[in-house]
C-alpha cells in the first residue's frame, strides 16, 4: 500500500514538473501548428498611420545609466514630433534628475522630466505622471535597457486591431563573452521565456509582460495599488481579464546586462517570486477556466504551475523516488541516478561559480536549483508580508 501511494505521489510529481517547465512548450507548439493549419501563420500588420506615442521611464537612482537611455531614446526610427519622452525620477536622490535635465537633447524632441523628492515606489511615481499621458498609447522601458530602433514602430503597428490592448517586447540578456552562471542561466531562461511567449500570443494572448518594455492602451490604464510589488504583470493581466489581447512582438526588444551575482540573480528572483503570489491572490478570478477559458490554461499553465506545485513537487519527486528505488525497482534507480547526477551537476556548478570557473553544462542545473529554491524564499516573504513594492534593483555586470 505505501508503495503504490509513492509511486502514484513520484509519478504525479515528475508530471507537474515536467509540464510546468517542458510539456506546456511543447503541448504548445502543436496546439500552434495545428492552429496555422487552418488559419495560417499570423503576419505583423501594417499600420495607416503612425499615432503619437509616450514613451514613460520610471528611473530612480539611474545616473550611471541615464544618459545612455536618453541617447537611446534619441535614436529611434520614429518621428521625433509623435514621440513624447517622460522621465519619472522620484525618490532619487543621486544625479539623475539633473543630467535629464541637462541632457542637450535636439530641438523639438519632446522630453519631460518629472521629479519629486519623496519615494513611493515605481507604480506610485507611474500612477503620479500617467494624467499627464495624452497620447493613445503608452509605452514603459527600464532606465537601464538599451532599446532596439524599431521597437516602438515594431509594437504601434499591433494596435491596428482593435482587440488589442498590449503588447509586450522581448528582454534580453547581453551576456559577457565567457558567461558564469548568472549569465548563463539567466540568458538561456529568458531565451526559452521568449519562445513561449512568442508562442502564447500566437495561439492567444501573453500572460504577463516584463516591466523592461511592455506598452498599453492609455484609455485602459486603471489604478494599481502602491504596495504591487510585479505592477507589470498585474496591469497587463488585467487588460487581459477585459477581453482584449497581450501580444508578443520579438521585434521590439530591451537589452540588459546580465546580473553582477549569483546573489543579485537571487535577489531578483526572490521580489519576482513573492510578487507572484501577491498576483495570484489580486487575480485569483482568473483560475476560473469557465470564465475566462483559454487565457486560464495559458495562466495557469505558464505561471501558476512554476509559482506552486513545481517548487513543491522538486522534493517530493526526489524522496518518493528514492523511497522506491531502495525497494529494489531498477526503472527507480535509474530514475533516482538521473536525479542524482542532476543536483550534483548543480552542486559543481555552485562549486565552480565560487571559483570563477566557466563551465556552462553544470550552470543550467544550478541556475535551476536557484530559481525554485527563490520561490521558497519568495514565498516565505509573501507570508510574513515582508517584501516591499519599493526595492532596490539588482546589480548589473
Amino acid at each position: 500500500m505505501f508503495d503504490s501511494i509513492s509511486a502514484i505521489l513520484f509519478w504525479v510529481a515528475l508530471f507537474i514538473v515536467f509540464y510546468a517547465y517542458l510539456g506546456y512548450g511543447i503541448l504548445l507548439f502543436f496546439l500552434i501548428q495545428i492552429k496555422r493549419l487552418f488559419r495560417g501563420k499570423p503576419k505583423p500588420p501594417t499600420p495607416r498611420t503612425l499615432p503619437e506615442v509616450t514613451l514613460l521611464i520610471a528611473a530612480y537612482n539611474e545616473a550611471r545609466w541615464i544618459e545612455d537611455k536618453i541617447k537611446n531614446c534619441l535614436q529611434f526610427n520614429y518621428p521625433k514630433e509623435k514621440l513624447h519622452l517622460f522621465f519619472v525620477t522620484d525618490g532619487s536622490d543621486d544625479e539623475t534628475p539633473d543630467l535629464i535635465k541637462n541632457y542637450p537633447v535636439p530641438e523639438g524632441t519632446r522630453l519631460r522630466l518629472f521629479h519629486s523628492p519623496e519615494r513611493k515606489g515605481k507604480i506610485a511615481a507611474v500612477e503620479r505622471v500617467m494624467p499627464e499621458v495624452k497620447t493613445p498609447i503608452v509605452i514603459y522601458s527600464d532606465a537601464n535597457t538599451d532599446v532596439n530602433p524599431d521597437a516602438i514602430y515594431n509594437i504601434v503597428r499591433h494596435y491596428e486591431d482593435p482587440k488589442t490592448g498590449g503588447v509586450a517586447g522581448e528582454k534580453r540578456i547581453a551576456q559577457k563573452t565567457t558567461a558564469d552562471a548568472t549569465g548563463a542561466g539567466e540568458g538561456i531562461y529568458w531565451k526559452y521565456e521568449s519562445l513561449l511567449k512568442k508562442w502564447d500570443s500566437e495561439l492567444y494572448s501573453v500572460v504577463g509582460a516584463a516591466g523592461e518594455l511592455f506598452s498599453i492602451r492609455t484609455p485602459l490604464f486603471e489604478h494599481v495599488p502602491p504596495d504591487t510589488i510585479i505592477e507589470d504583470f498585474v496591469m497587463t493581466l488585467r487588460i487581459a481579464q477585459k477581453g482584449y489581447r497581450i501580444i508578443y512582438e520579438p521585434d521590439a526588444y530591451a537589452s540588459e546586462t546580465q546580473s553582477a551575482s549569483i546573489a543579485e540573480e537571487m535577489k531578483r528572483k526572490i521580489r519576482i517570486a513573492a510578487g507572484g503570489f501577491q498576483a495570484m491572490v489580486r487575480l485569483r478570478s482568473l483560475l476560473n477556466i469557465f470564465k475566462y477559458g483559454i487565457l486560464s490554461f495559458q495562466y495557469i499553465s505558464h505561471r501558476v504551475l512554476r509559482w506552486t506545485l513545481a517548487p513543491a513537487a522538486l522534493p517530493v519527486l526526489f524522496i518518493t523516488n528514492l523511497v522506491l528505488a531502495l525497494k529494489g525497482n531498477p526503472v527507480f534507480q535509474i530514475l533516482l541516478a538521473g536525479q542524482l547526477a542532476f543536483y550534483a551537476f548543480a552542486l559543481l556548478g555552485y562549486l565552480l561559480e565560487k571559483r570563477q570557473m566557466k563551465i556552462r553544462a553544470f550552470f543550467i542545473p544550478y541556475y535551476f536549483c536557484v530559481m525554485n529554491y527563490s520561490v521558497y524564499l519568495g514565498f516565505w516573504r509573501f507570508v510574513k508580508g515582508s517584501q516591499s513594492a519599493v526595492w532596490e534593483r539588482a546589480k548589473r555586470a
